[in-house]
């Protein structure tokens, strides 16, 4: 089984009650079992996950979800689905012990991490008034990029722009290549 890549977690993380989280079911493919599995392992193991871990959609949330990103895996369910915030998925890294949710759990928190990182970039960067620290805050925010991207953005004597919208964060970047 490959590793999951940086790409695919980025592409399920949903924005619900102002947290990224993920789909249980989503989960559980990323780490090679069931969705049953994951949710059994949440039910018998209640002190390792609080409140602010995981929660159930409710109705309204769930329909909603289900008009935005129809898929069969939705229209499936009898039950409203768990979703898992970051330190939910660290918690059941713990639990499912097997290759394939090490390698998921490690992709997974490298995601969250590069969003956040980003977020705080752009949010400096449009606060700071000083060239120098722009220039630099531009310079980190093009390597988080590419490590979101996964290549070298490459220019050439036109001006390059780049819009990336994730859930909880729109970025858009141009490059000039006469700079």
């Amino acid at each position: 089984m490959e590793p999951v890549q940086f790409r695919e977690v980025k592409e399920k993380i949903i924005t619900i009650r102002g947290q990224q989280v993920l789909l249980d079911s989503d989960v559980a493919e990323f780490y090679g079992v069931e969705t049953r599995d994951v949710n059994k392992s949440v039910k018998n193991n209640p002190d390792k996950f609080p409140e602010g871990y995981i929660f159930e959609l409710d109705n309204k949330e769930f329909a909603n979800l289900r008009w935005k990103n129809f898929s069969a895996k939705l229209s499936k369910t009898r039950v409203n689905p768990k979703v898992f915030t970051e330190k939910g998925l660290y918690m059941l890294a713990t639990i499912l012990k097997n290759q394939r949710a090490t390698q998921s759990i490690i992709a997974i928190v490298e995601t969250f991490a590069k969003i956040r990182d980003l977020s705080h970039t752009v949010a400096e960067l449009s606060e700071n008034t000083d060239d120098f620290r722009q220039k630099l805050l531009m310079q980190k925010g093009d390597k988080i990029v590419t490590d979101i991207l996964g290549y070298d953005l490459k220019t050439t004597d036109t001006e390059t722009g780049i819009e990336l919208n994730f859930a909880v964060l729109k970025f858009k970047h141009t490059i000039n290549g006469n700079e």
